[in-house]
């Protein structure tokens, strides 16, 4: 009886050993399955991550479209002038000035009361760069971007136009600047 329990025994452990070297055989990956098994997930978490940033972004920019909306013009209709009786005929005497195209984006900036300042970014900062060129004589980069070299600069002119130099451009600043553009001619 001994001897039956030692070979029931063996029969089992073989079996035992046999189904464990089948497993063994049969999930083992080569070296290189491995490594692409490694780069598909390294792969997902920068892609997860890479996702992460696209929707920052994406809040980032609908943020900043928000904030740079302009309110809409309101346009208060006024009636009509009653004909007169008598004609007249006047006429009209355009002048044009040296610097006409930027002395009408300056006036669009006025009747739009426009307030630019610090951190401002847009064309409408690009003309009070445009006016900063043309009032210093200079040439630097129309960038768009209300920074503080701008900013500086815009001091500048409101001291020597004995305006608040608060370094903003509002109403009174760009009228003072299309003044001085009507005065070079």
């Amino acid at each position: 009886m001994e001897k039956f329990k030692l070979i029931l025994f063996t029969i089992v452990a073989l079996g035992l050993m046999g189904l464990l070297g089948y497993w063994a055989v049969t999930t083992l990956q080569s070296g290189t399955e491995f490594e692409a098994d490694e780069k598909i997930a390294e792969l997902k978490k920068e892609n997860k991550h890479l996702k992460g940033q696209v929707e920052d972004l994406t809040d980032q920019l609908a943020n900043f479209e928000v904030k740079n909306e302009e309110p809409a013009l309101v346009v208060k209709e006024e009636p009509a002038p009653k004909p007169a009786t008598t004609t007249t005929t006047t006429t009209t005497k355009t002048t044009t000035y040296k610097n006409q195209t930027l002395i009408n984006e300056l006036q669009k900036l006025a009747d739009d009361r426009v307030v630019l300042q610090l951190k401002d970014v847009g064309t409408k900062v690009g003309t009070i760069q445009k006016f900063l060129n043309v009032y210093n004589n200079t040439s630097n980069k129309v960038d768009n971007d209300f920074g503080e070299s701008t900013k500086k600069t815009v001091i500048v002119f409101q001291k020597a136009q004995g305006l608040s130099a608060d370094g903003g451009v509002g109403y009174t600043t760009i009228n003072k600047m299309i003044a001085w553009l009507k005065k070079q001619g």
